[in-house]
C-alpha cells in the first residue's frame, strides 16, 4: 500500500466503545482510514453503519476476518472476548487494534503478544487516554522539571452512582479496574517510567448492582521513582481534582478541563541551618514564599486529542513509524491489574 491509501477497517461490535469512539474518531480521518466492514449481533446497528459508511454488514465475525479487503481489524467486542477475537484475526493476517482492557488476564495477554510475534501481525492496545489533552499537559509539566523531584502523583475519577450492566459482572470481565482503571492506570504506568512496581491496592464493592469491584485505591511505588496513587470510586460524593502532584519545588492540581501549578525558584530562598534552639515566640518556622503560578485551561488544547491514537497508528502502517503504543507496554498495566486482583479479592460491608 502506498502512503496515501486509507487504512481499509473491520469493525467487530458496534456497541459504546465501537460506535461512539473507534467509528466517530475514523470519520474524523477519512483519508487516512476507511471503514469497509462491520460485523455485530444487531442488525439495526449493523444496518446505520452501512448507511453511514457505505461499508459491507459481515455475515459474523469469521465472515469479517474472510474478507480480503479488510486489512486492520478493531476488536470492540465484549471484554471476555478480546483475546480470542484478536488471536483470530491475527491468524487471519489482520493487523489489530484490542479495545482496553487487552484481555482478562496476564495468561490471556501473553498469549495475544506470542501470536502477534508468531504471525509478525501488529497487535495493539486502544490506550486512547494516553492521547488526551491534560495527561500530555501533566507529563509536559512534569519534564520541565520546575517542580523538582516529584514525591507524589494522585490521580482520581470518582463520583456516586450505581451501575448494573454487563461491565460490572466478573465472568463478563467487568469491574472498575478493567472498565476505566485500566486507563489511569496506564497513565500512571508512564509516569511512574520503566521500574517495575510494589503494588499495593484495596478494593470493594460499594453501589454496583454486580459483582465486580466500583471502589478501588491502587498504590504503586518504584525505586527511585514517586509514588503514584489511583484512585477509583462509585462512592464519592464530593468528587476531588483528578490530579494532584506533589514536588520538592511546588505541586500541580485540576481536572481534565483546567490544571494549574505553582512554584518556588530554590536560588531566591535564604540560606539556613538546622538549629536545635528554641524557635522564637514558641513558633513553627516559617518563611515567606515567592510563588509562581501558572494555569492552563485544556479546553484550548488544539490537538488532535484521542484521534492521536489512530493518526500514530497510521504512519506506523502507512509509513513504517515505530508503534507507539506496543502491546508489550500494555502489559505492564495487566501485570498490575492481576496483582490487584491477587491481593484484594473483592468485599462488601453488606456482605452480598
Amino acid at each position: 500500500m502506498t502512503a496515501d491509501t486509507p487504512v481499509r477497517v473491520g469493525i467487530a461490535g458496534l456497541g459504546r466503545s465501537g460506535w461512539n469512539i473507534h467509528a466517530a474518531l475514523l470519520a474524523e480521518l477519512p483519508g487516512k482510514f476507511r471503514i469497509q466492514a462491520v460485523a455485530d449481533p444487531d442488525p439495526h446497528r449493523c444496518r446505520e453503519a452501512a448507511d453511514r459508511f457505505g461499508c459491507r454488514v459481515a455475515d459474523g465475525y469469521d465472515d469479517l476476518l474472510r474478507n480480503d479487503q479488510v486489512e486492520l481489524v478493531i476488536v470492540a467486542l465484549p471484554t471476555s472476548l478480546h483475546t480470542e477475537a484478536s488471536i483470530a484475526a491475527l491468524e487471519a493476517g489482520k493487523a489489530v487494534v484490542c479495545e482496553k482492557p487487552m484481555a482478562v488476564s496476564l495468561a490471556d495477554t501473553d498469549r495475544m503478544i506470542a501470536e502477534a510475534t508468531r504471525t509478525g501481525q501488529l497487535l495493539t492496545v486502544f490506550q486512547n487516554r494516553r492521547y488526551v489533552p491534560d495527561f500530555l499537559k501533566v507529563r509536559e509539566v512534569l519534564s520541565s522539571g520546575v517542580l523538582g523531584r516529584i514525591v507524589l502523583i494522585r490521580i482520581v475519577s470518582s463520583g456516586f452512582g450505581r451501575r448494573w450492566d454487563w461491565q460490572t459482572l466478573k465472568h463478563c470481565g467487568g469491574g472498575t479496574l478493567n472498565n476505566n482503571g485500566v486507563h489511569f492506570l496506564d497513565q500512571a504506568m508512564l509516569l511512574l517510567g520503566e521500574t517495575e512496581p510494589k503494588v499495593l491496592c484495596h478494593m470493594e464493592r460499594t453501589l454496583t448492582l454486580g459483582d465486580a469491584e466500583d471502589h478501588v485505591k491502587v498504590i504503586l511505588q518504584g525505586q527511585g521513582a514517586p509514588m503514584v496513587e489511583v484512585e477509583l470510586s462509585s462512592a464519592c460524593a464530593y468528587p476531588t481534582d483528578v490530579w494532584q502532584i506533589m514536588g520538592t519545588q511546588g505541586g500541580l492540581t485540576g481536572t481534565t478541563s483546567h490544571l494549574r501549578w505553582k512554584t518556588i525558584d530554590p536560588s531566591t530562598l535564604p540560606e539556613r541551618t538546622v538549629d536545635e534552639r528554641p524557635t522564637p515566640d514558641r513558633s513553627y518556622n516559617h518563611e515567606e514564599l515567592a510563588w509562581h503560578e501558572e494555569t492552563c485551561d485544556v479546553a484550548d488544547y488544539h490537538g488532535p486529542g484521542q484521534a492521536g491514537y489512530y493518526l500514530d497508528l497510521y504512519r506506523t502502517l502507512r509509513e513504517g513509524a515505530p508503534l507507539v503504543v506496543t502491546p508489550q507496554s500494555v502489559r505492564r498495566v495487566m501485570a498490575v491489574i492481576e496483582e490487584c486482583h491477587r491481593l484484594s479479592p473483592v468485599w462488601s460491608l453488606a456482605g452480598a
